[in-house]
């Protein structure tokens, strides 16, 4: 689960990060992932190695759409847009009965094989996770580091000025849109696959949330302090099980350490856990 939430904010640090789009709608694409591949595979039995292809491409071909449409407003509009698309994907996903079977949700999606190899077992899956994780790392650290990534870190910084040189802001902010939700896609294939059943409640407005926080906590350029950020917001509610507390307020009381804890974490870090200027040093 860390691995997939390593890939979820990744793939929006390139978004929200490099291009400054703010997205709510992350979760919609890891669903769309999650769908296209319960789908395809508890009704037309196709393999993952079909599957993947086409839920990255649906999921790109949907971001396309969002994005020409979304980008025509800017900063807490673009945010708003992103927030209505993120409804409207989880309706979709929680009433068309005929296609997602609704709040039912897919049941029995088998085990991933890819060319005869079954990842069934649990380290098996998490060798294909750190496999594909690492792929999305390499691919999305290239795009930062090439011209495109300067081209995306600039119009975040002062769009007008990065027009001023002559570069196409639009396409830049769409591509970006598009790849980082094709990416999102990604772990909704898994998270299908490992769990074996899907619902509409796994992609809420309070993944998107939960996904933005993970790359706002660990730095919004910093790919590697996504992945550290991942692993400490879907270790620590798990940790707190552990914490011996009287029954009837454990679980209240869960919640508000973890919310104490993210407080602290913003406080102590305010620009990532990778960023080396602490509030401290700063008022240093």
């Amino acid at each position: 689960m860390i691995l997939l939430y390593v890939m979820l904010s990744q793939s929006l640090t390139l978004t929200a990060g490099y291009s400054g789009l703010i997205s709510l709608a992350h979760a919609g694409f890891y669903g769309i992932g999650a769908y296209t591949s319960a789908i395809l595979s508890v009704n037309y039995n196709l393999p993952f190695l079909i599957i993947l292809p086409i839920a990255m491409l649906i999921s790109g071909i949907i971001a396309v759409f969002v994005s020409v449409i979304a980008l025509r407003t800017v900063d807490d509009y673009f945010i708003i847009i992103t927030l209505g698309i993120q409804v409207v994907a989880f309706s979709i996903m929680n009433n068309w009965m005929d296609l997602t079977n609704g709040p039912l949700g897919i049941p029995g999606i088998p085990s991933i094989s890819i060319l005869g190899l079954e990842f069934s077992s649990k380290i098996s899956f998490l060798i294909l996770a750190l496999t594909l994780t690492a792929i999305i790392f390499y691919v999305l650290r290239n795009i930062t580091k090439s011209p495109f990534g300067r081209i995306l870190i600039a119009l975040s910084e002062d769009e007008i000025f990065t027009k001023s040189l002559g570069k196409k802001v639009y396409q830049a902010k769409v591509a970006s849109f598009t790849i980082g939700a094709m990416c999102a896609a990604i772990p909704g294939v898994l998270y299908a696959h490992y769990i074996s059943y899907i619902d509409p409640t796994s992609f809420t407005v309070d993944e998107s949330i939960f996904i933005l926080s993970i790359v706002i906590i660990g730095g919004m350029r910093n790919l590697w302090g996504s992945a550290i950020a991942a692993a400490v917001l879907v270790i620590l509610p798990e940790a707190l099980r552990f914490v011996g507390m009287p029954s009837n307020i454990a679980a209240n009381m869960r919640q508000i350490i973890y919310g104490l804890a993210l407080v602290i974490m913003m406080f102590k870090y305010s620009k990532g856990f990778m960023s080396k200027n602490y509030v401290g040093q700063e008022n240093k």
